[in-house]
């Protein structure tokens, strides 16, 4: 049995209780689908409950994606200090936070704070990746896409160079999957062309959170992840043929685990 095998068999014996909470923190009028996604991709790995967090103005629509879910509300129409104050605070009864998907217009600094103040893992996850790099690092994980990749390539000269200096754990899916961690590079063979469906980071985001949040460390919750995405896409693609979406593959991540 191999290491990927043992980890995952230990998810998929998990009671419920011990599969850990997590929160998701995104969402905009241009994107109110992407932290619902999250969150359902979070449940599927196993997660016991998911809260996501999301404004007053997409709330209903949030709320209605799945009764699965567990949805809050956060006053204004952007992420700002009065949010991030509500998301640290409830972070205390979290194991795992995402941040970022489809948080159009946040406060920049409502970001990192909110990153360098709370104290479980957090997956820095879209739009939260810009302003959040500024942040304490140190128990972030961050899912660029490539726009993203290329930009902190540019700052920092490569990827290991940025995870040896900020700490941080980067997991980037693309042609070829890659996990950055204390400046190593561990590459990914799973998955279809079907994966560059939208959606499918803002599944990645979920599957690492939840597994993140059952007490797996960043490096290998991020493998692991990254593994999972691969093969619950090879999975789908396999009954639907090329019309996958993000739904589809998060459908496919228990049967992956099984």
């Amino acid at each position: 049995m191999t290491r990927f095998q043992r980890t995952l068999s230990e998810v998929a014996g998990a009671s419920s209780g011990d599969s850990g909470r997590v929160g998701v923190v995104g969402g905009g009028v241009d994107y109110p689908g992407q932290p619902a996604i999250v969150g359902l991709a979070a449940l599927r790995t196993g997660s016991d409950d998911v809260r996501v967090m999301v404004t007053e103005e997409i709330y209903p629509i949030v709320a209605g994606f799945s009764p699965n879910l567990l949805v809050s509300r956060y006053a204004g129409t952007r992420f700002e200090e009065a949010a991030a104050d509500g998301t640290i605070e409830r972070a205390a009864d979290l194991d795992a936070l995402v941040l970022g998907p489809g948080l159009a217009d946040a406060d920049p600094t409502a970001i990192q704070r909110t990153i360098s103040a709370v104290e479980i893992p957090v997956v820095i996850d879209a739009l939260a990746i810009e302003p959040g790099v500024e942040a304490d690092l140190s128990n972030a994980v961050l899912t660029p896409n490539s726009e993203e990749r290329d930009e902190l390539v540019d700052a920092y000269g490569s990827l290991e160079a940025f995870s040896r200096e900020t700490d941080a754990v980067v997991v980037f899916t693309g042609s070829e999957d890659e996990i950055v961690a204390d400046g190593e590079r561990t590459v990914n063979e799973t998955g279809t062309e079907a994966l560059t469906v939208a959606g499918t980071g803002d599944t990645l985001a979920g599957i690492v959170a939840s597994l993140l949040g059952q007490g797996m460390e960043r490096e290998t919750a991020t493998e692991i992840g990254a593994w999972t995405l691969g093969k619950a896409g090879e999975l789908a693609t396999a009954e639907r043929g090329p019309g996958v979406v993000a739904t589809d593959v998060i459908d496919r991540i228990p049967d992956t685990i099984r």
